[in-house]
């Protein structure tokens, strides 16, 4: 049961419960911070370029905070790293009390909680391997990524509800989160072992190199970095085009919580998918399907409708996360697992980073239906173009392994989880 490891590893609960803290903070204040934007007289593409910058953040820094969490101590890591998202989050408030926050605050407060992220979850990832026994690490990542299923479903209505109730509540919230989190790291008792990387291992692109020489693999994660693409310019077009509309934080909060609905129940569906369906099959039957519902997007965005159909869409996802997952690590050399990974991270999410500044372009310069027929263009267009490239993924097929406990590769928030460095 994952509630075991839980109950009887300290340190492991703690380690769990500051990273749920401090996720379901950043999950509250995400919604809140493309609506402040809009509310300090700032146009939709200013709304989309500060997550923009935060992705970019994160991206840029995540091969080189690999190498560094193999020579550093990670809990101090995680310490330091809570600390700086603290101070970095709670000045938005504390400079509301005196005047309005400034849209370059924003964007610096963007990058710096972007740089201290690249740092702090690859951190995590390891210090679980660093308490948890081997026997009950399959139990512990388990517990982790369902965590970060319940964030996605409550984060955002509870954002929504903040900000509705006042503007800075849910920055106040994010804030606090990370002074939890680093209350939490600081009872860690365990000295968490450091890895010594040697050969090959010393070099920053050695994960890349080898991807990039696996033919099947590589068309996989590329069609999987522009669905992402897509992905994460979905919230901010229905963030952006339910605003203009008149609907409220309270309302759209709730709205985007549906999405993570459909991300729990596909966690669900996906293991049957993938028993039964091919890689092309369910990534191909994923490409058409977004193509509809965005289609349908473009001809109707009823607050009810949009509900409904984000629910079905990242039903989706989960499914193309276990198999991409299954291709990924079923071929990985174990000396190369965490530098594959987080060179994979990189690929999935680098497209993904310009998401939000894509959708608050396109919103501003085209108008909420033209934005969703262009997304509907491009992700049939990627489907129609991967239809015999996928081909490749058969062979992937005949050997495919066991899923691999952290498995979603290809997730809606466009922030794939770390996989443990070996």
């Amino acid at each position: 049961m994952l509630a075991g490891v839980l109950r009887t590893n300290p340190d492991f609960r703690r380690s769990f419960l500051a990273d749920l803290t401090s996720n379901l903070g950043s999950a509250v204040s995400t919604i809140a911070c493309p609506l402040l934007v809009l509310s300090l007289g700032g146009n939709a593409v200013q709304a989309g370029s500060v997550a923009t910058v935060s992705l970019a953040t994160r991206l840029g820094f995540r091969l080189p905070a690999g190498s560094l969490i193999d020579r550093w101590n990670r809990r101090w890591v995680m310490l330091t790293t809570d600390l700086v998202r603290f101070l970095a989050v709670a000045s938005i408030p504390l400079v509301a009390l005196w005047e309005s926050p400034h849209y370059v605050q924003l964007l610096a407060v963007a990058a710096i909680e972007g740089l201290a992220t690249a740092l702090f979850g690859p951190a995590n990832t390891v210090l679980t391997r660093d308490v948890v026994a081997k026997q009950d690490l399959g139990e512990a990542l388990g517990a982790s990524q369902a965590s970060m299923a319940a964030v996605n479903l409550a984060g955002p209505a509870i954002g929504g509800a903040l900000y509705a109730a006042d503007r800075m509540l849910p920055f106040a919230v994010d804030a606090l989160s990370y002074a939890v989190s680093a209350l939490l790291i600081l009872r860690i008792t365990v000295r968490p072992g450091a890895a010594a990387p040697t050969g090959d291992d010393r070099g920053l692109t050695a994960g890349l190199r080898w991807l990039l020489r696996q033919r099947e693999l590589s068309v996989i994660l590329l069609y999987a970095a522009v669905i992402n693409l897509v992905s994460a310019a979905i919230d901010v077009t229905a963030i952006l085009e339910l605003r203009s509309a008149g609907a409220s934080g309270s309302v759209i909060g709730p709205i985007l919580s549906c999405a993570g609905v459909g991300g729990i129940v596909g966690s669900l569906l996906a293991p049957w998918f993938a028993r039964r369906l091919s890689v092309r099959a369910i990534l191909l039957g994923i490409g058409s399907g977004w193509t509809a519902v965005l289609a349908v997007f473009a001809l109707t965005f009823q607050p009810w409708v949009v509900a409904v159909l984000l629910t079905l869409l990242m039903m989706l996802s989960p499914a193309a996360g276990v198999v991409v997952g299954q291709a990924l690590f079923g071929r990985t050399p174990r000396h190369l697992v965490g530098r594959v990974s987080a060179a994979t991270s990189l690929l999935l999410s680098g497209l993904a980073a310009l998401g939000p500044f894509a959708a608050g372009s396109l919103f501003q310069g085209l108008g909420g239906a033209r934005s969703w027929v262009v997304l509907a263009v491009l992700t049939g267009a990627v489907t129609a173009g991967g239809w015999i490239p996928l081909r490749a993924t058969r062979r992937i097929d005949a050997v495919r392994p066991a899923p691999a406990p952290d498995a979603a590769v290809l997730a809606h928030c466009a922030n794939p989880e770390e996989a443990p460095d070996d």
